[in-house]
């Protein structure tokens, strides 16, 4: 394969990124963490260790727009008006943008944003009566309607708080896979809502993109750190970018990665696993090698046959997936690590 026009520049070269959480209570601390260590492409982190307000779920239902949730003992579920739990989401969401307001003010460039999408909020949030909201067509779109209301006003917050950030929504979509397979379990756990069919979750997406980008945001992706990632429909969707786990890939997939870079699609890899808690590295906290870190998507890009300098504007750099379950110093050196192994695929490329 090969490819003339590179896509649009998301992102500078040979830039890293976070994917999610970071260990840790203290906001400031996290955005610091994360501005030092990933400057090409910081994050707004997440800290589920203060509870489950400030988890991937909690953290999204704080920016739905009147559509309120609470917590119950099986997780989240949609109600008829704002309560305790979703009070406490959104004061722990206001700590980390007044984090990010200390520590970014002055800053320049891509800042990415994360949050649930609309296909995973559905297959985790439940119906008032206790189903999944993935079961009703009309919760699943009042959902993601919520979502891109809720986000417009998010970016235009974050906006004020940090004129000189170009934002770019990273929508948190892992169970995405079992979606389009009719694998999500019901909450009685007997049975699996049936499977969404595909060009529903693309419409959805794209309409969910096409939304982000009228409230200011320059570019937005899907990243799903699951098996059998649908790369296809994802492109159908419209996304910029497309981030995975390159450890799950596998060569059957090498032709839709490559129909994603022709159409000018951008790549966050995850080069670096993130099970266990510990990097990537012979089962230490050590993280491997950078040569030994990139190999898998040199690999890739040269079975594809694309220009070898073409590897570094496409692909940044990421952890698997979010660092909470590492130490606060183990976390650093990974997104270290990434950042070394960003600029090792400009600096020699496959």
């Amino acid at each position: 394969m090969s490819t003339e026009a590179g896509p649009a520049p998301l992102w500078p070269a040979g830039a890293a990124t976070g994917v999610g959480s970071l260990p840790g209570t203290d906001p400031v601390e996290a955005t610091k963490s994360v501005f030092d260590e990933l400057p090409d492409l910081p994050h707004l982190p997440e800290l589920p260790a203060r509870g489950p307000g400030a988890a991937m779920i909690g953290r999204s239902a704080a920016i739905l727009l009147d559509l309120p949730v609470d917590l119950q003992p099986a997780g989240w579920r949609l109600v008829p008006r704002p309560g305790l739990d979703l009070r406490r989401s959104r004061d722990l969401l206001r700590q980390d943008l007044d984090a990010l307001t200390d520590v970014a003010t002055d800053y320049s460039g891509p800042l990415k944003i994360a949050v649930a999408g609309p296909w995973t909020l559905a297959a985790d949030i439940e119906l008032p009566r206790g189903h999944k909201a993935l079961s009703d067509v009309g919760a699943t779109r009042d959902l993601a309607e919520a979502l891109a209301a809720g986000l417009a006003e998010h970016l235009g917050d974050i906006a004020r708080r940090v004129p000189g950030a170009r934002l770019i929504v990273q929508l948190d979509e892992p169970l995405l896979p079992l979606v389009l397979a009719g694998r999500v379990r019901t909450p009685s756990g007997f049975s699996v809502v049936p499977a969404i069919e595909e060009g529903l979750v693309m419409q959805r997406l794209r309409a969910l993109g096409d939304a982000i980008r009228a409230a200011g945001g320059i570019g937005v992706g899907v990243h799903c750190c699951a098996a059998d990632v649908p790369l296809a429909a994802l492109r159908g969707a419209g996304m910029d970018f497309v981030g995975f786990d390159t450890a799950l890939l596998t060569r059957a997939q090498d032709d839709e990665v490559g129909e994603l870079v022709e159409a000018g699609v951008r790549l966050v890899a995850g080069l670096v696993a993130t099970g266990g808690g510990v990097a990537a590295g012979g089962g230490s906290a050590k993280p491997s090698d950078v040569r030994r870190t990139v190999e898998p998507v040199t690999a890739l890009w040269s079975r594809l046959g694309f220009r070898p300098e073409q590897l570094g504007e496409v692909v940044a750099v990421a952890p698997a997936c979010g660092l909470a379950g590492f130490g606060i110093d183990e976390a650093r050196a990974v997104m270290r690590h990434c950042r070394r192994a960003g600029r090792a695929l400009v600096d020699a490329p496959a």
